[in-house]
């Protein structure tokens, strides 16, 4: 008579056997579907991903620079015929270098970073007492306003507001206007669009001071600009020349344009940054009109290319078979993550996403060189001075640095575009 339980052991074999082969038939199923799970999630989420990761590849690229270019008063500007173009302290693009270190250091933490940063930058203060340029908010601002915002470098109010103090003594009451270039034997008083752009050091040196003659003249600027350098479309005329005795206009033209009725795209891009800047601080809504009105003009133009980084000159009448402009693209996209937070809700999500797709295209392998190429420059295909022919289809110390401030910007690293 058989014993209760005395198959026991043959009868546990084959459950056994059946057990894993169902279990391994189930764990099969859930790693399928984790696994596509996972793959969504990592869909979703790669754009983001590949933004990310770019700290680090900038951060690199940089002290290679920074490695390579040893003169501490010698700022790379740009490539002619394969060689890296240097200027000194005096070069209005000397303060983009810098400001790129800080925002890289902003973004890593890296120590390496940090050192060439404040290296970079000392040189630049015997720029506070300079009068013969407009461009103080470009050379100071980028390289002694990152250093106090970002490394809270307190030495830097002082040359700061010397600086702005400097700049305007370039402004006439006359015409309303900081004069622009003084090389100019054809012009008497030009004022271009860019100057928009130094207007920030001005509104900075009224709250740092109390003292509102900065800010009355920086508005005051805005808004001469604003009545005679655009047309009924949104674009923008590059440069205004003024009678200066009269403040009357004299002439309208677009000196790195491709004519003087075309729309030059980096000079769309100044008016786009330079007008959300002085809404920012002045919340004339004129401001933001003109701002919005430039910017739909520049994103729906029939000659915007598809990857959003506009050619030289919107008007060129070889596009497409003309030089693009990477610094353009890399201005408007750090520009719109600010101006998305002052529209309406549906235009700011409109604005965020044009922004987010120029970044990524100027991140691609398209535009984005790799660490120890492009004579050590982040982003390759920009345009300076097509009609001098100057610096076409090379890299530009300002096209890193406003791509440096549109990343930090996406990625919610800047208290302007996280408010």
């Amino acid at each position: 008579m058989k014993k209760p339980f005395e198959n026991k052991p043959a009868n546990f074999i084959i459950f056994l056997f059946v057990s894993l082969y169902l279990f391994s038939c189930s764990q099969k199923n859930t790693e399928t579907v984790l696994s596509d799970d996972e793959a969504l999630v990592d869909e979703s989420l790669t754009g983001k991903s590949e933004l990310s990761n770019l700290p680090t590849i900038i951060a690199e690229q940089l002290l290679l620079a920074d490695k390579n270019y040893t003169g501490l008063d010698k700022y790379p500007r740009s490539v002619e015929n394969g060689e890296t173009i240097l200027v000194g302290i005096r070069d209005w693009t000397s303060g983009f270098y810098p400001g790129s270190l800080w925002y890289t250091y902003d973004l890593t933490k890296d120590e390496k970073v940090l050192a060439a940063a404040k290296a970079r930058t000392a040189p630049l203060e015997p720029l506070k007492d300079a009068t013969h340029t407009h461009d103080l908010g470009f050379m100071l601002y980028c390289s002694f306003g990152n250093a106090l915002n970002i490394g809270g470098v307190e030495s830097a109010k002082p040359i700061l507001l010397q600086g702005a103090k400097s700049l305007i003594s370039r402004y006439s009451e006359t015409v309303g206007c900081i004069k622009s270039w003084d090389w100019s034997k054809e012009w008497k008083y030009p004022v271009i669009i860019d100057n928009m752009m130094n207007l920030e050091l001005l509104f900075w040196a009224t709250k740092e001071s109390g003292d509102s003659t900065f800010y009355k003249i920086a508005e005051q600027h805005a808004l001469t600009t604003l009545r005679n350098h655009f047309r009924e479309d949104g674009s923008t005329w590059h440069v205004v020349d003024y009678d200066p005795e009269s403040g009357d206009v004299l002439e309208k033209v677009t000196h790195q344009g491709y004519a003087d009725s075309s729309s030059w795209a980096r000079g769309q891009a100044w008016a786009i940054y330079g007008y959300t800047v002085a809404f920012r601080e002045t919340k004339k809504e004129v401001f933001l009109k003109q701002a919005e009105q430039t910017t739909d003009f520049y994103l729906n133009h029939p000659n915007q290319p598809e990857d959003l980084v506009a050619y030289w000159d919107f008007n060129d009448p070889s596009i497409p078979d003309v030089p693009r402009d990477a610094s353009a693209a890399a201005i408007v996209s750090s520009a719109l993550f600010e101006l998305a937070n002052y529209v309406d809700a549906d235009k700011g999500q409109l604005y965020k996403e044009k922004a987010t797709a120029i970044l990524e295209s100027l991140a691609s392998d398209q535009y984005l060189a790799k660490p120890g190429e492009n004579n050590y420059f982040l982003l390759k295909h920009a345009t300076g001075n097509l009609p001098a022919n100057s610096e076409i289809d090379e890299p530009l110390n300002y096209a890193d640095y406003y791509f440096i401030e549109a990343l930090r910007r996406y990625l919610g690293k800047d208290a302007i575009t996280t408010m």
